[in-house]
């Protein structure tokens, strides 16, 4: 895929635009919500509503991006791709690909001796809870593909959430008239076995395929 057909694609979960690499810290944030989720690109040299800047100083960039996942990102991302594309005006934009990690939870620094985590939801960083965190450490790749027959009321849900954006626990007991005990462990299994996802920095923890 070339750089105007990735760009047209818009950020989402596994794409984000960045202008420039300020400071590790900012990017880390970046680079952690990805490897905890589905993994993707960053697009450094390209501004937040899709147009080419190109960046002054390749090297720099690349010295930062480095920096990041080596020394602000624990445990350090290791196997971050860059690859360096010029448009038709001459300008570069570096396309840094990071795939989903095997080693989740990823953290990281964003200031001093402060470690936090951050998982992808739509096209925003978003800070995880202690919660989603251990669901993270069983959600390895190699595990999020693996099936289970679902049952009728585990079927609701992806009906449910086929025509809805997302369905939080007080509606998922209603749809099956389950009680708040059952109903939270059934959407947490099929959190684990990657069907569902959590979500829960609202104010109302809610489910999304």
């Amino acid at each position: 895929m070339d750089l105007h057909e990735l760009i047209a694609r818009g950020e989402g979960e596994e794409l984000e635009f960045k202008q420039k690499t300020t400071h590790p810290h900012r990017i880390s944030r970046t680079l952690v919500s990805l490897a905890n989720t589905r993994g993707g690109r960053v697009l450094v040299g390209v501004d937040d509503a899709g147009r080419v800047l190109g960046v002054r100083d390749a090297e720099e960039e690349l010295f930062v991006l480095r920096d990041a996942a080596a020394h602000y990102i624990e445990p350090p991302l290791t196997d971050l791709r860059f690859r360096e594309v010029e448009d038709e005006a001459g300008r570069t934009v570096i396309i840094v690909t990071v795939p989903e990690s095997e080693h989740k939870p990823h953290r990281a620094l964003v200031g001093p001796d402060d470690w936090r985590g951050y998982v992808r939801v739509r096209d925003a960083s978003v800070q995880t809870s202690g919660l989603t965190e251990k669901l993270l450490e069983r959600q390895q790749p190699e595990s999020r593909f693996e099936t289970i027959p679902l049952n009728k009321q585990e079927l609701a849900v992806i009906d449910y959430l086929k025509s809805h954006p997302r369905i939080t626990l007080a509606q998922y007991m209603k749809l099956v008239n389950f009680g708040k005990r059952r109903a939270y462990q059934t959407l947490i299994k099929l959190v684990l076995h990657g069907y569902i996802r959590h979500h829960d920095k609202e104010k109302e923890v809610y489910y999304t395929l």
